[in-house]
């Protein structure tokens, strides 16, 4: 199974920002302990390297990734740490080239069909809708799934995804998974809160299993 099609499984993926190494793993377990057995780090802290390496040595039932890829240098660096797959707010700087050459699978963002063209055309069909709170939400990635169903496009929307709009957002088909910061919010990794973490996890599950 290929990770992507891993997370399309999971459905749910916390974005994750660690300020201390220290956490990531002690995160990765609350997190696999709520039945969410993933985790995207964001390459927003000095951490987010040493971060995904220890979740990579240490829990290996974890598929952690790395997000907020804005260059090559982070790509390649990404892959290096351990990270299983990419995510970037867009398409451009080459981040796209930089996955490829690193074997690192990856989803591009994109909240226009220009943009959404673009990925296809460099063989991304799994794009981030972000942010999707912002773009027009539900509404807008409806029309946006509309033309690009028959190219098998799946959307990963982030960004103003909640408990209160989790379940329209998994209803629908074009929907691989959503990102969000809900779960694992940065103030309760800072203060270790692992079992309100793990009680988010499993109240995500119980919103997936719904769905399904």
């Amino acid at each position: 199974m290929s990770v992507l099609t891993e997370l399309g499984t999971i459905r749910v993926v916390p974005v994750v920002e660690i300020e201390n190494a220290d956490d990531a793993v002690p995160l990765a377990r609350a997190l696999v302990a709520g039945g969410l057995p993933v985790m995207e780090v964001t390459y927003r802290t000095s951490a987010a390297r040493t971060a995904i390496e220890r979740v990579a040595a240490e829990v290996p039932e974890m598929i952690v990734g790395a997000g907020t890829l804005l260059s090559p240098a982070n790509v390649t660096d990404a892959a290096q740490a351990g990270a299983r797959f990419g995510v970037a707010p867009g398409c451009g700087g080459g981040v796209l080239a930089a996955a490829r050459e690193a074997g690192l699978p990856f989803v591009p963002g994109a909240v226009t069909p220009a943009e959404i063209m673009d990925c296809l055309a460099e063989g991304c069909d799994v794009v981030k809708f972000f942010p999707a709170g912002s773009y027009g939400g539900l509404g807008t990635l409806r029309s946006l799934a509309g033309p690009f169903s028959a190219a098998g496009v799946r959307f990963v929307p982030t960004g103003g995804v909640s408990p209160d709009n989790l379940a329209d957002y998994l209803a629908h088909p074009a929907v691989l998974a959503v990102g969000g910061t809900w779960i694992a919010p940065r103030k309760d990794i800072t203060a270790g809160k692992w079992a309100e973490i793990t009680e988010r996890a499993r109240a995500a599950v119980q919103v997936v299993e719904a769905a399904a």
